[in-house]
């Protein structure tokens, strides 16, 4: 179990604005942060990584306490055994894929533990090259490798993927999901995309001017609203509603109901993989 308690006072575009975050996670929960920006999302990151120093503060992580601000406890970045990932990936882009992660490697730390993460991000035809020759999702690749090395408590997102083209979002989020089980990992992700949301996270922290407005699973906070999303699954039925087809897609083990025009048909049929960017109006999630 791990347990957060923040205060700060933090200057927003409206000015002053107090934030406010109490909350549990359990352990292996993959857990997203949602809310506009400036809502006070990745300052609550910060805090959790020790980057940022809270007015008033708690956290305790499965029994071990990183932070008591009334105990005078206050554990370095570097004590908390948090894996970060950002848009911007702070890679060495003179030094290679392995020398890199080899570099974030913890001091008498073991060799084959970089070996392991390569293997499983799958970068093994790229660890001889420089990072600065890598594509934008070659590179995000890197960075998660990094911040796997020292085999984090907690993974901290902080919208990694938001800079990346849909096709390789998704794949990117499918690499984030296995390891984020292979590892037995805890995450925390902030991201604005609620298809990435419904599919990654187990719960959500609504955020709204440095308060948490609501909390429950993706389905429970997200059904009925109107926000952007990305789909990508497999067409089981397709069905003709007036002047909309009503499609039926299996999406991560998951039933959902696309309303599309007919004539964005583009000829689709049973058993083909959809990939396309769409709006919660006239969706609904079928919950097994």
């Amino acid at each position: 179990m791990i347990r957060i308690e923040l205060q700060k006072q933090l200057k927003s575009a409206n000015g002053k604005m107090l934030l406010e975050a109490d909350f549990s996670i359990k352990k292996g929960e993959f857990v997203a942060l949602y809310g506009a920006s400036g809502a006070g999302k990745t300052s609550i990151l910060r805090m959790i990584a020790g980057l940022l120093k809270p007015q008033k503060g708690k956290i305790v992580v499965n029994g071990s306490i990183w932070l008591d601000l009334n105990k005078r406890i206050n554990l370095s970045p570097q004590a908390r055994q948090v894996g970060m990932l950002f848009q911007d990936y702070a890679l060495f882009p003179n030094m290679t894929v392995e020398e890199n992660l080899l570099f974030a490697l913890p001091k008498n730390g073991n060799r084959k533990a970089v070996e392991d993460v390569i293997e499983i991000i799958e970068l093994e035809g790229l660890k001889t090259q420089k990072t600065q020759f890598l594509s934008k999702g070659q590179q995000q690749r890197v960075a998660l490798a990094r911040a796997l090395i020292q085999r984090p408590k907690l993974l901290l997102l902080d919208e990694p993927l938001s800079a990346l083209d849909d096709e390789m979002r998704l794949k990117l989020q499918d690499y984030l999901l296995k390891v984020h089980e292979l590892y037995d990992l805890t995450t925390i992700l902030i991201s604005h995309d609620v298809g990435e949301i419904l599919k990654m996270a187990d719960k959500v922290f609504q955020i709204k001017n440095g308060q948490i407005t609501g909390s429950g699973s993706p389905k429970d906070i997200f059904s009925g609203q109107t926000n952007r999303m990305n789909i990508s699954g497999i067409i089981q039925k397709i069905e003709i509603k007036g002047n909309q087809l009503q499609i039926l897609v299996n999406w991560n083990n998951e039933y959902i109901q696309i309303l599309v025009s007919k004539e964005d048909n583009f000829l689709l049929k049973i058993g083909d993989k959809i990939e396309l960017t769409t709006y919660m109006v006239g969706l609904t999630i079928i919950k097994n």
